[in-house]
């Protein structure tokens, strides 16, 4: 803990004292605090073992919760006491950023898009493992069918599984667009598909099923905690190669609340879609990317990607020409990095003005010119009183590390 020396004027004394991380523990260290009038708690993020400290003492004591990235100590010289007191200097002179944390509903709705995102990924490694069965077969159906779980491609698997190993009836099976590559399917099913190849194909397949399921669960759960904010998803779904689960994963990942971030060249730099900065003695080198919100850069890859063959699209547009188009993977991230300029798009003052953002869709783009780097950081310095305010960083007697976790830290504009 950090407070203003008695002895002599502008300068601060330093006192430390070590908590559990139990409920009990932590029942103590607020009571400890609260006694000693700590006006600001400073605290450091690290994996999720901040997360039962921050939640319990959040509502009764003023917290800032900070990016460890941005304090790093001197190697050989680091312990607990000391990082406490360097973290503790650093919050009295405004050395650190607040990072937002988000309330419960929104902490909640993050819970289901994340896990429903990594069952709908299970799924298609469920449906890679069912692929790679079948090559150990001789067939060649994923050579033919773009997607061996669809219509055509499970009756013909179901069918397969039943016993029947004639190529010509299991072609027969296909329908839709998938029955004009009959002859292509007859040749592609000579194989030769045992009864241990049977009952693995049967077990991927209802693992897929399960998966679906409980994502199908999830998706019920996800609708039902967004119902108010219809309004935020028709005008999201508005832009191009966004569908309505990256607007929920959008919605879940920002908390619809685009005031946290001061200009949409923050809300890039926080998505970790904008170019890394690494400049010396004037020379620009290179730079990576930041890793930024995983989880929604992940979904504006996507959704970028997708765009691609869509020329007429906005988002299109906003990358070099075709000629000096860079390759697909590095256009897809220019464009994630237009999509996170439209911020104003989830305003929340602005989610009626429908008209504004299709206007703002069709604007022109500026024809080869790159986004400039946005690299700052997304709050502004905390302000303080350095003699009346107190300032305590706490640490975890269980990890020895302090408590904290990356995956919220959202900026804020204190």
């Amino acid at each position: 803990m950090r407070t203003p020396s008695t002895r002599r004027a502008s300068t601060w004394s330093l006192g430390t004292e070590r908590f559990g991380t139990t409920r009990a523990e932590l029942r103590r260290l607020l009571a400890w605090l609260t006694e000693r009038e700590v006006e600001v708690v400073v605290m450091e993020a690290t994996a999720d073992y901040w997360r039962g400290v921050y939640y319990l003492l959040q509502p009764h004591l003023n917290l800032m919760l900070v990016n460890p990235a941005h304090l790093k100590g001197i190697r050989g010289r680091k312990s607990d006491p000391s990082d406490a007191a360097f973290l503790a200097r650093a919050g009295a002179s405004g050395m650190v950023m607040a990072s937002f944390v988000p309330d419960r509903a929104v902490r909640e709705l993050r819970d289901l898009t994340r896990r429903r995102t990594e069952l709908v990924r299970a799924a298609g490694w469920e449906a890679q493992r069912l692929e790679k069965e079948l090559e150990d077969t001789g067939m060649k159906l994923t050579s033919v069918l773009t997607d061996v779980t669809g219509v055509s491609g499970r009756a013909i698997l179901q069918a397969l599984v039943a016993g029947e190993r004639s190529p010509e009836r299991l072609a027969d099976l296909a329908v839709g667009k998938a029955r004009a590559k009959i002859p292509a399917l007859v040749e592609a099913l000579d194989g030769d598909f045992t009864d241990h190849h049977a009952f693995m194909v049967r077990h991927y397949l209802d693992e897929i099923d399960r998966i679906r399921a409980v994502a199908t669960a999830f998706d019920a759960c996800i609708a039902e905690a967004l119902s108010g904010r219809g309004q935020d998803l028709n005008l999201l779904d508005t832009i191009p190669v966004v569908g309505r689960m990256t607007a929920e994963i959008i919605l879940a990942e920002t908390g619809g609340d685009m005031s946290q971030f001061p200009t949409a060249q923050h809300l890039a730099s926080w998505i970790g879609v904008c170019p890394g900065q690494n400049e010396s003695a004037g020379v620009n080198k290179s730079g990576r990317t930041r890793p930024g919100n995983g989880n929604l850069k992940r979904v504006l890859g996507v959704a970028a990607m997708a765009g691609c063959d869509q020329e007429q699209a906005h988002l299109s547009l906003r990358v070099l020409p075709a000629p000096l188009r860079p390759p697909g993977r590095q256009a897809g991230r220019g464009r994630g990095h237009a999509q996170a300029h439209d911020r104003d798009l989830v305003r929340p003052a602005r989610l009626g003005a429908l008209s504004q953002a299709r206007r703002r869709l069709l604007r022109p783009a500026r024809s080869r010119t790159r986004h400039a780097t946005h690299d700052q950081g997304s709050h502004q310095p905390w302000t303080h009183d350095p003699v009346r305010t107190h300032h305590c960083h706490l640490t975890s007697t269980v990890t020895g590390s302090f408590v904290s976790g990356p995956r919220d830290l959202v900026p804020r504009q204190q």
